[in-house]
């Protein structure tokens, strides 16, 4: 597969019932500007996922090639395992209610994403292809896959997704990165 597709669909798997995307429905369920939300959470990603991107390019650059072929790829085995652990629920206070839909959703999404599953995976994604933008492009589309219906269709959604069967799904995928690139 390619940087851009790749990135869509590993991200998109990966996010179902992470706890972003419970965040959105917290916040989804608080704000009722739902164009708000998806900016917010649209802005948010493109920061983080560009920077993380970015990021693992660039220290993709400063090893040698069998090593970083080697971290990339033990790594993308390491998040695949990582995606069957569920995650924990944190406690979100309404302390950034205050600043409206928008920016509530920029602050609290961008905090959540720091060291969560999906920016190891754009770092991840971004030494492998070396193509910041269009895995940076790719990450955000597959957020926005997985967090949209949330704001609009809400836990009704949430609970008829099969979220183990997806894990198990998005875990696969990640091996099988972290072997096609050990392998080729």
């Amino acid at each position: 597969m390619d940087a851009f597709s790749t990135s869509v669909i590993t991200v998109a798997l990966a996010e179902i019932g992470d706890k972003t995307q419970l965040l959105t429905l917290l916040l989804a369920t608080r704000f009722k500007a739902r164009t708000a939300l998806i900016a917010g959470i649209l802005l948010a990603t493109l920061v983080n996922h560009g920077i993380s991107a970015w990021l693992g390019s660039y220290v993709d650059t400063l090893l040698p090639d069998d090593l970083a072929t080697w971290l990339v790829g033990l790594s993308f085995i390491a998040v695949g395992f990582w995606l069957l652990v569920p995650d924990k629920e944190e406690a979100t206070t309404g302390r950034f209610d205050k600043f409206g839909a928008f920016c509530a959703t920029f602050i609290l999404f961008s905090v959540a994403e720091l060291g969560d599953k999906t920016q190891v995976a754009t770092v991840l994604l971004g030494a492998e292809y070396q193509h910041v933008i269009v895995v940076t492009i790719g990450t955000t589309i597959g957020m926005l896959l997985a967090n949209v219906p949330v704001i609009f269709l809400g836990e009704k959604l949430l609970r008829q997704l099969p979220v183990k069967q997806v894990h198990r799904v998005a875990a696969a995928l990640f091996i099988a990165l972290g072997v096609a690139t050990l392998l080729w």
